[in-house]
């Protein structure tokens, strides 16, 4: 079995995959080829379904709707499982095909486990795919850092009775609207971006004030003994005010807009190329 980029390559066979929610989701109609070669995966799914009424019961939990290359190279929704859904998809399949897949994946998971136990495995994987996407080990070492302040300020978010999802979200907008005069939608818009990642688009300095928001918006919580929501919000806006401030100065010092509409885009296979930045 090898890797290439977004496929896995099983016995000839490529499995395509895609990164989301921090693990890695695999096409079913690709897995239920690989294991049956059936010349109508879709097909057989139907019958598999049918077999296994529990299966199909649980089928909107076990599968997610995710953009994969298709044949023709154009991205389209298909349905996705992680290594959980994979293994609940193999036990339907009576096939001895099966059992180098069942190997495979649990290869997989144990991957998963050891970065649980090690997270430097996790920084390291992480490293590795940025790298693969061409990007350059100045700004990895930047977005690795980034991650690290952003777990902090939510993990004191929990602690001070803030709700993941929408409070989340919203303080986060609020940072981004003090910090940059835009909200995260607004900014990806700016950048031309859609269901990409903003911070994977983000240019050196944008990387670095976002840090500066999220570390004083956490050191302002502590300071403060900021509970609840609303109490949070306020310390949210105060932290981007503190990047807003550092901002400013700089644009006045440079000449130079920190915000920008640039953005890391893949311009081949093992380059980035990076935009002028706008004046």
């Amino acid at each position: 079995m090898t890797k290439i980029n977004g496929l896995m390559v099983f016995k000839g066979n490529n499995i395509r995959r895609t990164w989301h929610s921090n693990e890695w989701w695999f096409s079913i109609v690709d897995v239920v080829k690989v294991l049956t070669d059936s010349a109508d995966p879709k097909q057989y799914i139907k019958k598999m379904r049918s077999r296994d009424s529990i299966l199909s019961t649980n089928w909107g939990t076990i599968c997610t709707l995710l953009e994969l290359i298709a044949p023709d190279g154009k991205k389209r929704k298909s349905n996705c499982v992680n290594t959980e859904g994979a293994f609940r998809i193999i036990q339907s399949i009576p096939s001895a095909k099966a059992e180098p897949l069942k190997l495979w994946l649990a290869r997989v998971g144990y991957e998963r486990v050891e970065e649980i136990k090690n997270p430097a495995l996790a920084q390291k994987r992480m490293r590795d795919l940025y790298l693969a996407k061409g990007y350059p080990n100045n700004w990895i070492e930047k977005r690795v850092r980034g991650i690290a302040i952003r777990d902090e300020l939510t993990s004191e978010w929990k602690i001070r009775g803030v709700n993941e999802g929408t409070e989340f979200a919203i303080l986060t907008n609020e940072i981004s609207k003090a910090a940059f005069g835009k909200t995260v939608n607004e900014y990806k818009q700016f950048k031309g971006l859609k269901k990409q990642n903003l911070r994977d688009h983000m240019t050196d300095w944008e990387l670095i004030l976002n840090m500066l928001s999220e570390k004083a918006t956490t050191d302002i919580s502590v300071a403060k003994n900021s509970q609840g929501f609303n109490e949070c919000k306020d310390s949210a806006q105060e932290g981007g005010e503190v990047a807003k401030n550092t901002r400013n100065e700089l644009e006045k010092k440079t000449g130079n807009l920190i915000v920008s509409n640039n953005n890391y885009l893949k311009k081949s296979k093992r380059q980035i190329k990076f935009n002028k930045q706008d004046r």
